[in-house]
């Protein structure tokens, strides 16, 4: 509804901030220009057909944060060698669940490590999932939902945690590794400029993240009483401490 109004105001163009609303703007109009900012797999979820050749009004920014979901698989597993089993909290109503639980279970089977789906239709659902989890070692959460109810939810039951969220290490979960969500936003605004300056979406191509980060948040680990080995500590970014 509410990209259907942008379009009712006969906006210039739309900036579309993650998968879902990404989608919404895609249905919403198929003539106003849309530059995508941070959304998933465009091509497997469905918003362009092809990165070097987007659709007619459509093109932008993609964080590939399903493939940066299994390496969280792989960071999670060096820190905690003994985990067997994880979580992966995703989020129903966005298309880019998929491909995101696709990595993970690929990751999980090449490091040894069963992945458990947990479904999350509404935000509510959240509190009563993280209630009934068991036997996991971590969570791995995606990205569209709340950073800081999940983050805050993790500690809660004491599980290490990860997401492709530079949000979500801030709000006290254990690791992110992720596209540089800062650099992201710029490069969606130089996409911006050139529309607005003239340039067809449909001639520039979707741009992979330019920079990915790993940040650990020490202060999360402690209270977690778990122990990041040095090999992650020096490749990190940063640490929060």
């Amino acid at each position: 509804a509410l990209a259907a109004e942008l379009v009712e105001l006969k906006v210039d163009a739309i900036v579309a901030v993650q998968t879902p609303s990404a989608l919404a703007a895609k249905k919403a109009t198929r003539t106003l220009p849309v530059v995508l900012a941070g959304v998933g797999d465009a091509v497997a979820t469905g918003l362009v057909t092809s990165l070097a050749r987007p659709e007619a009004n459509l093109t932008g920014v993609s964080t590939a944060t399903a493939e940066l979901a299994g390496k969280s698989v792989e960071l999670l597993k060096e820190i905690l060698p003994a985990a067997r089993r994880m979580a992966a909290i995703a989020n129903a109503p966005d298309p880019f669940h998929k491909p995101f639980l696709e990595r993970l279970e690929k990751a999980g089977s090449q490091a040894g490590v069963a992945i458990d789906r947990v479904m999350i239709d509404r935000e509510s659902d959240l509190v009563p999932s993280f209630g009934r989890l068991a036997d996991v070692d971590a969570v791995i959460v995606q990205p569209s939902l709340s950073v800081k109810l999940t983050s805050d939810l993790a500690l809660r039951h004491r599980l290490p945690s990860a997401s492709a969220s530079r949000r979500f290490t801030d709000a006290g979960g254990l690791l992110s590794y992720a596209a540089d969500i800062q650099q992201l936003y710029r490069d969606a605004a130089l996409y911006l400029d050139k529309i607005l300056k003239g340039a067809k979406p449909g001639d520039l191509p979707v741009q992979g993240p330019v920079k990915i980060e790993m940040i650990v948040n020490l202060k999360t680990a402690r209270t977690l009483n778990v122990a990041v080995p040095q090999s992650i500590l020096i490749r990190a970014d940063e640490v929060i401490e």
